[in-house]
């Protein structure tokens, strides 16, 4: 995209900031949408809860992404919890998807955040973005997190679900609660460590979105994964060869049950996940190996 005016949401968490970084870097006009009165020229304040957007801050807006959502491992799912995973996604995309219609000139683009939790487990099986979605709670909640994008695409904007898989970077994420764990050698594999792990590094997940943001034929499901998907015995092994520590722990599955609950079932799930839309629009990885994702995260 020539420099554009792009609005953010999600801008403090682990993607989000990066994406900021990056757009800024080469002369892009971010606002961010912020969950208090706008303090600044670049903020918009919106409230996801009350489904409130400050609009009149979208005015001119080439492009809207929209990246928020609770983390879904930074609590035990309690029922309560299981519906702010829900609401924060559901709500607050239809939230942005209304606004976005509402505009008189609407952006050409909004970019929403989904998961490879769409899939469910698939086991041993490689699945594209053409496989339908699976059973479980995070199946059903990406489901609705992408319906809720309907606005939008009713009102003729390029509408695409960037369903991310496991960002290997050191700040935040699955991956940045590994990294403390290998340095300290107590790293290892969870359960039988033969689900797979489809993997992506963060340098190449923002190029991804931003060629996304760059591509007219993308719009529906895209995956932002590695190209090569490894078991999570391969990771523990990449990761002591790279942190050159030893991993010889082991997370039974029984314990991982009690610790983490109905979340258990996630984590020792299996996702093959491949990104097809990706290579099929020429996008190239800078990382595609997992053992150069971790190196790539460790700079």
């Amino acid at each position: 995209m020539p420099h554009s005016r792009i609005a953010v949401t999600g801008s403090t968490g682990l993607i989000g900031a990066a994406l900021v970084r990056s757009l800024r870097t080469d002369g892009h006009e971010v606002v961010r949408l912020v969950r208090h009165p706008a303090r600044s020229g670049d903020e918009v304040e919106w409230d996801p809860k009350r489904s409130y957007v400050d609009v009149a801050g979208l005015v001119g807006c080439d492009a809207v992404v929209h990246l928020a959502g609770a983390g879904v491992g930074d609590h035990r799912w309690t029922e309560a919890y299981k519906r702010e995973i829900r609401d924060s996604r559901v709500l607050g995309t239809a939230a942005i998807a209304e606004a976005v219609a509402s505009l008189d000139t609407p952006p050409k683009v909004l970019l929403a955040g989904s998961a490879i939790g769409f899939y469910g487990d698939t086991g041993d099986r490689a699945v594209d973005e053409s496989a339908p979605p699976g059973d479980g709670f995070l199946p059903s909640v990406c489901v609705e997190w992408e319906e809720a994008t309907a606005a939008a695409q009713e009102a003729g904007v390029r509408t695409a679900h960037a369903r991310t898989g496991l960002v290997v970077a050191r700040e935040g994420g699955a991956w940045g609660r590994l990294f403390p764990l290998f340095r300290a050698g107590l790293g290892g594999r969870l359960g039988d460590g033969r689900q797979y792990w489809s993997f992506i590094a963060l340098h190449d997940h923002i190029a991804a979105l931003r060629h996304i943001l760059d591509t007219p034929e993308l719009s529906g499901a895209v995956n932002l994964t590695g190209p090569d998907p490894v078991t999570n015995g391969e990771v523990t092994a990449a990761m002591g060869r790279v942190l050159r520590r030893p991993t010889l722990f082991t997370a039974p599955a029984p314990a991982l049950r009690i610790a983490l609950g109905e979340f258990a079932g996630d984590v020792l799930g299996s996702q093959r996940v491949l990104p097809g839309r990706l290579l099929d629009t020429g996008f190239s990885f800078a990382f595609p190996g997992i053992d150069a994702a971790i190196r790539a995260a460790l700079r």
